[in-house]
């Protein structure tokens, strides 16, 4: 497999290995080569378990000591770095060495994920349609009147309903399933046993306190630039959209119930659920283990800790920790008191019993 970048480099994948030059490297990273240009890597490695033939980073002065014993040849370092021994390894000197890094991992990943055609047995409606550079995996389905753009991966065992639209350069990873109707954007990532547009959790009870179920008749948007952690559930909405913005990352196990619209760049960490027909602003950090209540509005640019429980609406630019949360600075105010509690106590009985000795 062969990639180009702005015509200044080649580097070539046989079966995800990469192999390329420490020259090459330095022209797509924009770097500077420290040592011998024609350095040849085919791995990447952390720093203190590097080996012959792997390239790894420096970044963070707490590791500068590894640079010094690791077996890697080559290594990315900051510009600022400069070393007090001699070095048995090559260095690309860049501006960031952790962005630099993640360019190639970015490759990497590229790379492995660069599988095409289709495989055998799979199930593909004759009124479904699919782009250049599709992959779909064994033992996948793909129903009527679905679409589904250029360069989208669809790993084995997935299921892709009627009327799903996917866009271009996508991925689904195995075991993915999208109920009828939903929409993918383009370059978004799909983990694992994430189950996109499942039935929203809506009953009504009788006269008999018997509980009926109200039919989800809508469905679940994915725009573009969205990861979806494995097992994590977007469920359909009831009526209209449940609707997940830009640039949102979902983290494993995370709960999106019926009607939510999550705010384009939003973070959800993991085991966190939301309520249905709840509103979440742009640029939010979610923790692990929230739960948040149904039909409320958090506003841009608001942090969750983890663990909290938000039961009312949420203003913009605030940082809400606790159960039921609030503002975070009050929060460990209190916590302090909290803590203190049974000392508190304790004063307090004895001022109690000094107050009645004295009357």
């Amino acid at each position: 497999y062969m990639l180009s970048r702005g015509c200044s480099l080649i580097i070539f994948f046989t079966f995800a290995t990469m192999i390329f030059k420490a020259k090459q490297i330095a022209e797509v990273l924009n770097g500077e080569v420290v040592g011998d240009p024609a350095a040849q890597v085919h791995s990447l490695s952390k720093i203190d378990e590097g080996f012959e033939g792997s390239i790894t980073f420096l970044s963070n002065p707490k590791y500068n000591s590894h640079i010094y014993t690791t077996k890697a040849s080559i290594v990315i370092v900051n510009n600022s770095f400069a070393p007090i021994k001699p070095l048995n390894l090559t260095m690309v000197k860049v501006d960031n060495a952790y962005s630099a890094f993640t360019t190639l991992l970015e490759y990497y990943n590229l790379a492995k994920n660069n599988k095409v055609g289709l495989e055998s047995p799979v199930f593909i409606s004759s009124t479904a349609s699919y782009g250049k550079g599709v992959y779909i995996g064994a033992f996948s389905h793909i129903g009527n009147n679905v679409t589904i753009g250029d360069n989208v991966k669809i790993y084995p065992h997935s299921y892709i309903g009627d009327n799903v639209k996917i866009g271009s350069n996508s991925i689904l990873f195995s075991g993915v399933k999208v109920y009828f109707d939903c929409i993918i954007g383009s370059n978004c990532y799909i983990n694992s046993g994430a189950v996109i547009g499942a039935d929203g959790f809506g009953f009504s009870p009788d006269e008999n306190g018997v509980y009926k179920k109200i039919p989800q008749i809508g469905n679940v948007i994915i725009e573009d630039n969205v990861d979806v952690g494995a097992s994590t559930t977007i469920d359909r909405a009831t009526l209209g959209s449940t609707i997940v913005k830009k640039g949102v990352k979902l983290d494993n196990q995370v709960q999106v119930a019926h009607n939510v619209v999550i705010g384009e760049n939003t973070v959800i960490a993991a085991l966190s659920g939301i309520a249905g027909s709840t509103k979440i602003g742009s640029n939010c950090q979610i923790g692990g283990q929230v739960g948040i209540a149904g039909h409320i509005s958090i506003g841009d640019n608001v942090k969750i800790v983890g663990q909290s429980g938000v039961t009312k609406s949420i203003k913009a630019n605030q940082t809400i920790n606790g159960k039921p949360a609030f503002n975070n600075s009050d929060f460990n105010k209190s916590y302090v008191h909290f803590k203190n509690l049974p000392k508190i106590i304790k004063d307090f009985h004895l001022l109690e019993k000094t107050f009645k000795h004295d009357h």
